[in-house]
Parts: structure tokens; C-alpha cells; sequence
């Protein structure tokens, strides 16, 4: 009967298997692969998709010294989780949907370290396997029903502020008038494109500085406020240039400094909750 071996030593008896089946996955995902780094470049939303993998990994790289002396005990359950996973790429490449062919690689890598290494391993790196689904864009569908409801609940409360300004202006859905000009809160003043991205960095954040469960999911859920307060700061802000110094001087070099500001803003603030959270 083959001797019980912890992680650090499978890994060095079984290192060509290990290697080669790396080889493969690289070989049958490089167009998915290629088509997401593509994505990562061309849009905006999820330029943070190149951060994910390297917090991956050192993710990986912190639970290191357990890891290694993690037991080994292949499941044969890992099989089907392997079998489905190539499934949803199959059926995504036929349907040209790149959500389920990327997500498959995810559930893939999952289902190998289950059927090699078995549940006490992958329960020790399921962080780091599950945090590479942030790496994924989101179906623009699912996108667009999340994006329309922040755009309509940030246009709302900006224009409560404004009002409280002293600021003459009304709204119509997510249109915002004036009486000399009229701005429009489009996608990336929504909230949702911060979101995505500081969704990626609280769940990074929780789990690097804080220690129960608890203030984890607080820590993550806090995200969403976040998001939605510092964009509804940049559409204010807005709103006031544009009121008194016309739409020009909202557009621009302004527009693009502002969604960086409120992004920077936002870290900021999601670190302090997480320094705040430590010391609680």
C-alpha cells in the first residue's frame, strides 16, 4: 500500500506529471487565455484582470508552509468536476460564450488538485483557485442589468445634493439637466466599473489583513457603499463644474482625472474600514 505523502512530497515525486499536465491546459486554453488578456487591454472594467492572477499567486505563496505539510488523499470526485469543467468549455466554444469557456478553467484547476491531491488540499488553495474568478469579465448582459439600476440610484441622490447646493436642476431617468447644459451618468459613472475592481482588492484586502470571517464578509460587503458614494462624489462634481463653468469644463481632462481620483478615493477609504476592522 502506497505510504501516506504530504503535499510537499507529492509534489516532488509526481513533478513531470505535474509539469505535463500544465503543458496541456496551456496548450487547450492558449485562444481563451489569449482572448481574456485581450480583454484586460481593451476594457476598462476589468484592466484589473492582470493584477488577479499574481494575487493568486501570492495567496498561494502565504498558505505555503500549510500547504506543504497538507495530507494527500485523492478523491475520485475531482473526475466528474474535471469531465463537466471541459464540458462547459465544449459547449462555450460552440456557442461563442467566453463567460463559461473562462470560468471552466477556473472549476478545472479545482477539479485537478480534488482528484490528484484530494479535499485537504484543495480546501487550503480554494482561495486562491476561487479569487481567479475575478479575473473573468462578466457577461455584457449581466452587466448592462447591473449597470442601469446604479446609474439610476446614483443620477437620483446626485441630484438631491445638488438641489441642497442650491443648484437648479432635474432629472429624467439617468439625464441630468440643467439650465444651460445637460450631462448624462453613463456606465463608467455608475459605480460598477470601481465596483468590479474594488470587489477584486477588498476580497485581496480581507483576507491579508483581517482575521475572522466575520470582518472579512464586512470588509468585502463594504465595497458596494464605497463604490456607489465616491462615484456619486465624481457626478456632483460634475454637476457643479458644469453649472457654473459650462459642459467643457466638465469634460475632458476633468473626466478622465476625476475617474481616477474617485477610484484612489475609494481604496483609501476601504483601507481605513480595513485598518478600523483590524483594531476592533
Amino acid at each position: 500500500m502506497e505510504s501516506i505523502l504530504s503535499f510537499d512530497a507529492y509534489l516532488k515525486r509526481h513533478k513531470f506529471y505535474i509539469w505535463a499536465v500544465v503543458v496541456l491546459i496551456c496548450a487547450v486554453y492558449a485562444p481563451v487565455i489569449a482572448s481574456l488578456v485581450a480583454d484586460w487591454s481593451l476594457d476598462p472594467n476589468y484592466s484589473h484582470g492582470f493584477l488577479i492572477p499574481f494575487l493568486s499567486g501570492y495567496f498561494l505563496w502565504e498558505k505555503r508552509t500549510a500547504l506543504a505539510a497538507t495530507r494527500v488523499a485523492p478523491d475520485n470526485l475531482g473526475l466528474p468536476v474535471i469531465l463537466a469543467s471541459l464540458s462547459l468549455l465544449v459547449v462555450g466554444h460552440a456557442g461563442t460564450e467566453y463567460f463559461t469557456m473562462r470560468a471552466s478553467l477556473v472549476f478545472l484547476l479545482a477539479g485537478i488538485v480534488l482528484f490528484c491531491c484530494g479535499r485537504p488540499v484543495l480546501k487550503t488553495a480554494f482561495v486562491p483557485i476561487a479569487f481567479l474568478l475575478f479575473m473573468i469579465p462578466l457577461p455584457y448582459i449581466v452587466y448592462d442589468a447591473l449597470a442601469f439600476p446604479l446609474k439610476l440610484f446614483i443620477a437620483k441622490f446626485s441630484v438631491v445634493c445638488l438641489k441642497l447646493m442650491g443648484i437648479v436642476v432635474w432629472r429624467e431617468g439617468n439625464i441630468i439637466q440643467f439650465p444651460q447644459t445637460v450631462l448624462e451618468v453613463a456606465d463608467a459613472c455608475s459605480g460598477l466599473r470601481s465596483l468590479m475592481s474594488l470587489l477584486a482588492l477588498g476580497v485581496a484586502l480581507a483576507f491579508l489583513t483581517q482575521k475572522s470571517t466575520k470582518k472579512r464578509l464586512l470588509l468585502v460587503v463594504m465595497t458596494l457603499p464605497i463604490a456607489i458614494f465616491t462615484n456619486m462624489l465624481r457626478v456632483v462634481g460634475t454637476g457643479v463644474l458644469a453649472h457654473y463653468y459650462g459642459a467643457a469644463a466638465a469634460e475632458g481632462f476633468f473626466h478622465e482625472f476625476a475617474g481616477l481620483a474617485v477610484f484612489s478615493l475609494a481604496l483609501l477609504l476601504l483601507i481605513l474600514v480595513g485598518m478600523f476592522l483590524r483594531r476592533s
